[in-house]
């Protein structure tokens, strides 16, 4: 094999293994980061009083769902 076999057989097998993670990050359900494409994500942070309202809100479904569930409940 000369030099020009050799680069021409190692650019086919790179494509062969870009295919494959292709396939592999679109499998998975979403992208995965790469080292040239990442960006920073910042995570979201909740201040305390949004985290209480949350919270508040949800204790009231749970409330209203006990409170439905309750009253479906037949009574002995």
């Amino acid at each position: 094999m000369n030099r020009e076999q050799i680069i021409a057989a190692i650019d086919d097998e790179i494509g062969k293994l870009n295919q494959v993670r292709k396939l592999l990050q679109t499998a998975s359900g979403h992208r995965l980061l790469t080292t040239t494409s990442a960006k920073l994500v910042k995570k979201r942070v909740l201040s305390p009083e949004a985290r209480q309202r949350i919270a508040a809100a949800q204790k009231r479904r749970w409330a209203k769902q006990k409170k439905e569930a309750a009253a479906a409940a037949p009574k002995k």
